[in-house]
């Protein structure tokens, strides 16, 4: 049978050396390094924890905002409404509503009262919890004793609470500009991270492996939250438009699962690439020997501080 003019015929041979090819791509795909990591985070069920922790952040951190406003003087309460407006990139109709929520602070403050000032921060640990049990699955580790982590749910707030006054100066780079703002907020990110899963991990695993992790939630933020920049404010400003007071609420717990999304997703990579052959040979010793080096020796270090010995 002669085939149109113009079209080549396929042979059978040639069809099976194709099905062949694409049968073994396809096992060395399923069973490729993606392939496990795929696997591995879908097992973790990130998006579960980001709305978790979006979801906490929302309940506790943002009460713990309103009544940490309330009891501030008026300069911090505008370097608070700042920083905010340097994370969401807020402005306009959405930023007076903010400004006016945080100077609202005879009624909170009369309401409130300090016992409820602890109550706030007490509850905000519902936060701290919900983050140590997404480390905790990060690492596989067990649930560590209560009696252990109950200062540490206390402390992680209140520093995140001082991480986020200094948003404005630091992404402003202390007025160097917007590269050094940039370089900044990576490194105290990722500084922030990386003490985070330190501290509500109870020291169960080692600053090294904790690095990459650290890293990838603080860059990954950080770029994110440069985006965000672009993008939330038109969104609150038409939802603000649209649907009242409460349209700015869901696109701000809407970027809050986008943001948590991210940093769970930098953590259990961080994870995987301290558990790799690579990190633990090539990275993890030279990084320890460069902490070496540039830390004193013991007998210079007693000598330097005498209360040591």
């Amino acid at each position: 049978m002669v085939g149109k003019p113009g079209l080549r015929r396929t042979s059978p041979r040639r069809t099976a050396s194709l099905g062949h090819r694409a049968a073994r791509v396809a096992a060395v795909l399923r069973s490729g390094t993606a392939a496990r990591l795929l696997s591995r985070l879908s097992a973790l069920n990130l998006v579960e924890g980001a709305v978790r922790l979006a979801a906490q952040a929302f309940l506790t951190a943002l009460p713990l905002l309103m009544t940490f406003a309330a009891f501030a003087p008026g300069w911090l309460q505008d370097l608070l409404a700042d920083s905010l407006r340097a994370v969401l990139g807020v402005r306009g109709d959405t930023l007076e509503e903010m400004r006016q929520a945080f100077s609202a602070t005879g009624t909170t403050r009369d309401t409130t009262g300090a016992v409820g000032l602890v109550v706030t921060l007490v509850s905000a640990t519902a936060f701290s919890r919900a983050l140590q049990a997404v480390c905790e699955r990060c690492w596989h580790l067990p649930r560590a004793a209560v009696r252990a982590l109950v200062w540490r749910w206390l402390v992680w707030p209140v520093v995140w609470l001082v991480f986020l006054l200094f948003q404005a100066p630091l992404r402003g780079g202390f007025g160097a500009g917007s590269v050094s703002g940039l370089v900044l907020s990576v490194v105290s990110a990722t500084l922030l991270w990386w003490w985070s899963q330190h501290l509500l991990l109870g020291g169960r695993i080692g600053w090294l492996s904790l690095l990459p992790g650290a890293v990838l939630a603080g860059t990954g933020t950080v770029l994110l939250s440069r985006a965000a920049r672009l993008l939330v404010p038109t969104a609150m400003e038409r939802s603000l438009h649209e649907f009242g007071p409460l349209g700015p609420v869901f696109t701000f717990l809407s970027w809050l699962i986008v943001v948590f999304l991210t940093a769970v997703s930098g953590l259990a990579l961080g994870e995987y690439v301290a558990s790799t052959t690579w990190y633990r040979t090539v990275a993890a010793p030279r990084l320890a020997s460069a902490r070496r080096a540039h830390s004193p020796a013991p007998g210079e270090a007693a000598r330097r501080r005498p209360w040591a010995r």
